[in-house]
């Protein structure tokens, strides 16, 4: 019997994303039904298909759900602290121009306590690749509103509901001076992967959003899906 189970695992074709992964790091973290995981099954099929030097590429992420990314990706990571994923980017890009840099985090991280640093990135244009989940809230320390929260939702620090308006991060970098710009969902694989890809391979401050809703803390807050408790 064993040795027809390892037949059958010597026939299995292999993963085509397993090289880019830390596979000695899975399981990952992540809720089931979260999208972060599909997001990086989309850049690692992203970076096959740039045939970038991967000796080159380094991936830098803050604090939250989205920035343990940096940990399960097999190239140069840097985890970082909260908000701070841009700058720290930006260091090693100065350090190094030769490298490719790619930020990917979440909302929370980069659109708030990070903000600042992200409008002035891309203000400078800084030679960088953007990646950021929006999960509509703050994931990891308990659901609280985020400046991505839509209006009117339920978070655990707004019970009666969020009182104001979303960030349009798309508009915002576009505005700022982002040479290249995306926004695509969780579930649009193919599309969030060529704009990765284009991403990846443009000069300048590059953007993509991908909207991933939580669903542990924001869908079942605002009892979106078949599944109505909270």
């Amino acid at each position: 019997m064993n040795e027809e189970l390892f037949a059958i695992d010597r026939a299995m074709p292999a993963n085509p994303v397993e090289a880019y992964l830390r596979t000695d790091r899975l399981p990952h973290i992540w809720c089931p039904g979260c999208g972060i995981g599909t997001t990086v099954n989309i850049f690692t099929r992203a970076l096959e298909t740039s045939k970038l030097d991967l000796n080159r590429v380094v991936v830098v992420s803050g604090i939250g759900c989205t920035g343990r990314v940096a940990g399960y990706v097999n190239l140069d990571s840097f985890h970082t602290t909260h908000g701070r994923a841009i700058p720290f980017a930006t260091g090693l890009k100065l350090a190094n121009p030769d490298l490719k840099l790619v930020v990917y985090s979440g909302d929370g991280d980069l659109s708030a306590i990070g903000g600042n640093h992200f409008i002035h990135a891309a203000r400078r244009n800084v030679d960088m690749t953007v990646v950021l989940i929006n999960n509509a809230t703050y994931g990891m320390t308990g659901g609280q509103v985020a400046p991505t929260t839509p209006l009117s939702a339920i978070a655990s620090t707004t019970p009666y509901g969020n009182f104001e308006a979303a960030f349009n991060l798309p508009a915002l970098a576009d505005s700022c001076g982002a040479v290249y710009v995306a926004r695509w969902t969780a579930y649009h694989v193919r599309h969030a992967t060529k704009s990765i890809r284009d991403a990846l391979l443009k000069k300048g401050f590059s953007f993509v959003e991908i909207l991933a809703p939580c669903p542990t803390l924001y869908s079942r807050k605002n009892r979106l899906g078949t599944d109505s408790r909270r």
